[in-house]
């Protein structure tokens, strides 16, 4: 038997249970790994509250990222062995492969062995923020050196992802946060410029930090009435990307920007790179090389254990980090 964490109905954190579960098996073209350490994300909270885009059957279990050490191997499965220290690429479905328990099966497929230069937190913290914004910025996007990113919901781990990759690139990252409180966290991670939401004119901001150079790319968590204040700072031929929706408020379509600029307002989902192999083969390559050079760095908001998973979750969702939160096992 092994721990997992199980729900048995929609709500709040006090659903989340800590269960004795059979260890599973694994199938065809699947590996077992040993959980050492597993990242949290928005997404396991809106399944737990049954908002999320997947609907699970009652009672679920949820999660997205691990790292750990592989100690099985199913039927078919080549270039991974019992001891391999590896990390997930995040299953498209979390109920059918979820990685919440001190056991967790996973495609072949979906896993990577990891850089010699990560810890199991570090391994956790990786593949679901880099592949988020690597798809968005890199494969949709196409984002140009020199040109203005920017970023929503910076202080998240796909925010400060958002933010390395455009480094790399040699993009001009934004990030936009709701107050002052996190500016010189995110100015530490590389932010080139810091704009608090609440505190200041946002598309008039925007456009000053522009200048002449045009704001063609926006990287959107948030939804919202923000919406409209972004679409009105962004340059002819834009592209608003939509990966969340932070913000619960009704988010307005922004007509007038939208017709008079011929903006594209694009949603983006990480698995349309995952379920692409060479398009997820060009990520991997790239996020690895940022690894290897020192560009791209996970950083860790904090650690929990995993018998302090709800607390973990009431952290996550105080929006009082800057990075990722991880439970180690």
């Amino acid at each position: 038997m092994a721990r997992a964490i199980v729900f048995h109905r929609h709500g709040g954190l006090e659903v989340l249970q800590i269960e004795e579960i059979d260890i599973p098996e694994p199938g065809f073209r699947e590996v077992r790994i040993r959980v050492k350490a597993l990242g949290l994300n928005r997404a396991e909270t809106l399944i737990r509250t049954g908002a999320y885009i997947e609907t699970p059957t009652l009672p679920a279990r949820l999660g997205l990222e691990a790292s750990g050490i592989i100690d099985a191997v199913g039927a078919g499965v080549g270039g991974f062995s019992p001891g391999d220290a590896v990390s997930v690429i995040p299953p498209i479905s979390m109920t059918t492969y979820p990685t919440h328990g001190e056991f967790a099966v996973l495609p072949a497929n979906h896993i990577v062995k990891n850089p010699a230069n990560l810890g199991w937190t570090e391994a956790a913290a990786l593949w679901m923020p880099y592949l988020t914004a690597y798809g968005a910025l890199v494969d949709l996007a196409q984002l140009k050196p020199d040109e203005p990113i920017v970023i929503t919901a910076a202080s998240s781990s796909v925010g400060i992802a958002a933010i390395q990759i455009a480094r790399k690139i040699g993009a001009v990252p934004v990030a936009l946060t709701r107050t002052s409180a996190k500016r010189k966290a995110l100015l530490d991670v590389g932010a080139e410029y810091v704009v608090a939401t609440a505190e200041e004119p946002l598309s008039q901001r925007l456009r000053q930090i522009a200048g002449r150079k045009s704001i063609r790319v926006i990287f959107d968590a948030v939804g919202g009435p923000m919406v409209i204040a972004l679409s009105d700072a962004m340059s002819e031929g834009g592209i608003l990307i939509e990966y969340g929706g932070l913000d619960p408020l009704p988010t307005p379509f922004p007509m007038l920007s939208a017709l008079s600029k011929t903006l594209t307002l694009r949603g983006y989902l990480v698995h349309e790179l995952i379920r692409d192999s060479s398009r997820l083969e060009r990520a991997k390559a790239f996020i690895v090389d940022g690894l290897a050079f020192g560009a791209l760095a996970p950083t860790i908001a904090r650690n929990f254990a995993f018998a302090e998973i709800v607390e973990a979750y009431r952290y996550l969702e105080s929006n009082d980090q800057v990075g990722k939160v991880v439970v180690t096992l």
